[in-house]
């Protein structure tokens, strides 16, 4: 089954999703991330054991789409970085188990999609960067300290650098790096993992254990709302948007 955005392949007990706009780098804009959070919540009734997401074309996602920035509201735009957080917590809480196969560019909210998930599978090109807290915004900051440690998130977000498959293996944010070719193989063996326990069963285990690291999530969408909330939402992602373009090309 394919939407607008987003490819929904069902085989078996495992669900692939492809993020499918690759003119625009698979950029999240509003109707991709409803379309995310719909076949989440539809594998959560449908059987699936294990959710693997990945990207179309030459890198997984830009995250945010900002096109058409001018036309959009400030309410247009919190509401936006609401439902990706919302997004997000669907995706960390699910009760089957979740894999995300990047390449390429992987930036902002499409990291923080990345950190969400359990399994986090890179190529040896893939590169991250999470500029958020450039305009303000703090989208998925306590679930990359959980993830990598206090330390290491500072040390990313304070410069919003970006760091590449190696340090990002290295600090926990992937659990492995592998070549494309071997992602089939991969995915076949998570799922054959993920179909070892009764789905009760694995629900449950990934419950607990995520019970054991997780923070509150109301705590981070309060924290997100909270950078939404100063004013001048628009102005200050357009600066940071014009920063950009006199700055080499490494977004």
């Amino acid at each position: 089954m394919t939407t607008a955005n987003l490819i929904i392949d069902r085989a078996g007990p495992r669900t692939t999703l492809t993020l499918n706009r690759p003119h625009r780098l698979n950029a999240l804009d509003a109707a991709l991330v409803e379309e995310l959070t719909a076949a989440f919540e539809a594998a959560a009734r449908d059987g699936t054991r294990l959710l693997a997401v990945r990207g179309a074309g030459r890198g997984f996602s830009a995250g945010f789409d900002f096109t058409d920035l001018e036309h959009q509201s400030e309410g247009d735009l919190v509401l936006r970085f609401i439902r990706l957080e919302q997004l997000l917590q669907v995706v960390a809480s699910a009760p089957f188990m979740t894999m995300v196969l990047v390449h390429g560019p992987c930036y902002g909210a499409a990291a923080d999609l990345v950190a969400a998930c359990a399994l986090r599978i890179g190529t040896a090109d893939t590169h991250f960067r999470m500029p958020g807290l450039r305009f303000g915004i703090a989208l998925g900051t306590t679930r990359l300290a959980r993830l990598v440690g206090t330390d290491a998130a500072r040390a990313l977000l304070s410069t919003s650098r970006v760091f590449d498959a190696e340090e990002a293996r290295r600090i926990g944010f992937l659990t492995r790096i592998a070549a494309h070719d071997d992602w089939l193989e991969l995915t076949e063996q998570a799922t054959a993992d993920a179909t070892e326990l009764s789905a009760d069963s694995l629900s449950r285990m990934l419950a607990l254990t995520r019970n054991a690291a997780a923070g509150d999530d109301s705590a981070a969408l309060a924290a997100l709302v909270n950078t939404l909330a100063v004013p001048g939402l628009k102005a200050r992602i357009a600066a940071y948007l014009a920063s950009l373009k006199q700055s080499a090309p490494s977004r």
